[in-house]
């Protein structure tokens, strides 16, 4: 299987950075694909420019492969921060410029995009990977969790990707080294479920 790799954190020192290891290392070791992408370290330009916006077509060589890259994928995983309950802005450039129309998702002939999509990835199943540094219960009771209702719905299910899981892990700033290698672990542990060796 090919499976899209993205990275969004722009320290390598970071937890995030650590999961994406465990995770293209996982995948290596069970025989798959690991198309990996740091953006930060790809300097990737989150910003859309105009002719982009209005033609669908990027004349952005980097843009072009992450394109080429999520229509080949068997599966999707994508690792970042919560930052205000968002992903960073360089990977939510990353979704306007990567994952546009007619290379996710259509809409049928006739609508002029009011109506239902129709997913065209082709992945079997997304996996996002979270750090934060707010608590369950207040993420929860004051915020709702907006990650899970952006990276489900508006995002993998608007594109044809049904099969969906995500793992929170907090609260990173105060977390001992053995906690982390436990983290570690699950994350092993979730792709050798959804991406098991051949």
């Amino acid at each position: 299987m090919k499976v899209s790799v993205i990275l969004g954190h722009p320290y390598g020192g970071s937890f995030n950075a650590a999961i994406a290891r465990i995770v293209t290392e996982t995948l290596e070791s069970n025989g798959h694909t690991a198309m990996f992408h740091d953006l930060y370290n790809e300097n990737f330009n989150p910003s859309i420019p105009p002719k982009e916006l209005v033609c669908d077509v990027s004349d952005d060589e980097l843009v072009a492969l992450h394109q080429q890259e999520i229509r080949e994928a068997d599966g999707i995983v994508i690792i970042h921060p919560n930052w205000w309950g968002q992903p960073p802005a360089i990977l939510k450039g990353w979704v306007d410029r990567v994952l546009r129309e007619n290379v996710a998702y259509t809409f049928p002939v006739g609508d002029n995009g009011g109506g239902l999509p129709i997913g065209l990835l082709k992945a079997k199943a997304a996996i996002v990977f979270n750090t934060s540094n707010t608590p369950e219960k207040r993420e929860n009771e004051a915020f709702g969790d907006p990650l899970q209702r952006i990276w489900k719905d508006c995002i993998f299910d608007f594109c044809g990707v049904t099969v969906f899981d995500r793992r929170m892990f907090r609260v990173i700033a105060d977390s001992s080294a053995e906690q982390r290698a436990v983290w570690l672990e699950e994350v092993k542990s979730m792709i050798n479920n959804y991406f098991p060796a051949k």
